[in-house]
């Protein structure tokens, strides 16, 4: 496997059909400087942090890329306003420095691909009058913590903005609201993008490959992993000096793999969201809801044309296919009509999905909650394992990896180079995309852009324009793509990573679902 070129920008060079099959020609007898198993948000950031310094790097992941976590998480980037209030309370100084370097994070997914990611105004409702100035100073603090960094100015709002913002909002019992701002983003699309990056960068990469069993030397320390393709049933034998475990609730299995003796470390919660048809924010602000009366905090966010609800956090069991129980669904429709005066109902639903978080546990603790979201990086046996952290602060996670990993195994590299690092869709022919967007109808064109940036034009050279469900935005030539540059391979991988539609819009999923399988039959 050759060295990349990470610096290589000509478009009509790197913007080449990402064929499957030769990428598991080249992990077939792989040997690589790091190997990454785990395909989310982590294991995508480390493959990237790893050829940036001129490192040969592989991944492989048992699902699609971000089908986990990854692409379930409240679409949020932030700055950790609860982290700061943690901080001010407890004066706990670690807690402080976790939101200086979120907020460094944060502007920096902001402008990695200004696309999937652009800021946002959050509102949260005071019901007391000590509450107005208790947030205000909080957010206002937030602001000094932002510096640079700062998206704007926090303010406090009277009702009559709020009543604005969200029309269905019961504002008899607030005394007002203070808003401030973070960043939201296209948690699905980013990953793909990140992933999608690495490929042009040289990295070999396969969704779909499960890893059968760890390699090691005669010491005993893990040398590479032996997979399988799990859908044409491949066998594959890749050899690593450094193998990243980034496998996110499952952490814990490979590190088991690792040494038979490790302690388990790892707790998981689960976090559900539901998707309302209704347009709750016409506007575009999200609200906060500061406190449940069970103490949890419930989002409510605008979201591609419709509005998310969420998020639980309660104890779970490991799945692949994590599901919102009705239970869960009944806990955040009674929670967040307590709010609203025009109540929304189970008929509003057009979506809902569930995200396992990994948790690294503390033993003296009884509650998920209070588990630590801070990442570490463990080492069984020669495997490296990072978890923990939170999807605004990967790159920052990654980086702290493999200075580890380099350090410890002695690997000549750069230092990290992703610190000005631009994705796929905001690295390209602009004047190409919006030319080629100008004369579609406007849903189709600002959703085009919003999802593939500057290399729209280049999608709708693969296939038609058509929408593939009348009154949504998607169009035909998605589908080709996904499957032929964005690494899909079945339909599930198109409907919720690549269009995200079944996260959004369970019944428009399904009508696409069955053009989509003609596709992934020829295949």
């Amino acid at each position: 496997m050759s060295v990349p070129n990470p610096t290589a920008t000509n478009q009509a060079a790197t913007v080449q059909p990402w064929n499957r099959d030769d990428h598991l020609d080249r992990l077939a007898e792989a040997e690589v400087d790091v190997l990454v198993i785990g395909g989310g948000a982590s294991g995508a950031g480390v493959l990237l942090d790893a050829l940036s310094r001129g490192l040969t790097a592989a991944l492989v992941d048992r699902q699609d890329f971000m089908a986990g976590t990854s692409s379930r998480s409240t679409k949020l980037i932030h700055g950790g306003v609860r982290y700061l209030e943690q901080a001010f309370k407890g004066l706990d100084y670690g807690k402080y420095q976790l939101v200086r370097e979120a907020l460094a994070e944060r502007k920096r997914m902001l402008s990695m691909a200004p696309h999937l990611a652009w800021p946002l105004t959050l509102i949260t409702p005071v019901k007391s009058l000590i509450g107005l100035p208790y947030y205000r100073f909080g957010l206002g603090l937030y602001d000094v913590l932002s510096g640079s960094q700062r998206l704007g100015k926090s303010r406090i709002e009277s009702t009559a903005e709020m009543k604005r913002a969200c029309p269905s909002l019961d504002i008899k019992p607030l005394r007002g609201g203070v808003s401030y701002m973070d960043g939201q983003f296209d948690d699905a699309r980013f990953g793909i993008a990140m992933v999608r990056s690495a490929v042009e960068q040289g990295g070999a990469v396969a969704n779909h490959v499960e890893v059968n069993e760890l390699l090691k030397h005669d010491d005993g320390t893990v040398a590479g992993a032996r997979c399988t393709d799990l859908l044409g049933k491949r066998s594959l034998t890749i050899r690593a000096k450094a193998v990243v475990n980034c496998t996110g609730p499952w952490t814990d299995t490979l590190r088991l793999q690792a040494d038979p003796d490790a302690k388990p470390l790892m707790t998981v919660s689960s976090g559900i969201h539901v998707v309302l048809n209704k347009t709750l924010l016409p506007d575009g602000r999200g609200i906060l809801i500061p406190e449940t009366d069970d103490g949890r905090v419930l989002f409510m966010l605008p979201w591609l044309g419709k509005t998310l609800v969420g998020t639980t956090d309660d104890p779970a069991e490991l799945s692949d296919q994590p599901q919102a129980s009705q239970s869960e669904v009944d806990y955040i429709i009674k929670h967040i009509n307590e709010w609203l005066d025009e109540p929304v109902s189970h008929s509003d639903i057009s979506a809902t999905f569930s995200g396992l978080r990994p948790l690294v546990s503390d033993p003296d603790e009884s509650s998920t909650s209070g588990l630590t979201r801070d990442h570490v990086v463990l080492q069984d046996k020669g495997l490296f394992s990072l978890t923990g952290g939170k999807w605004t602060t990967w790159r920052r996670m990654a980086e702290d990896c493999m200075d580890i990993v380099v350090k410890t195994k002695g690997l000549k590299a750069k230092a990290c180079q992703t610190q000005e690092l631009r994705l796929p869709g905001a690295n390209g022919d602009t004047a190409a995309a919006e030319a080629a967007l100008k004369d579609l109808p406007e849903d189709i064109a600002d959703y085009l852009w919003q999802a593939y940036g500057d290399r729209a034009h280049l999608v709708l050279a693969v296939g038609s324009p058509e929408r593939l469900v009348r009154g949504a935005p998607y169009v035909e030539a998605e589908l080709a793509w996904a499957m032929r540059y964005e690494g899909a391979c079945k339909a599930d991988d198109v409907l919720y990573r690549r269009l995200r539609v079944g996260m959004l819009d369970q019944q428009a999923a399904d009508q696409i679902g069955a053009r989509l399988q003609q596709l992934v039959n020829a295949a």
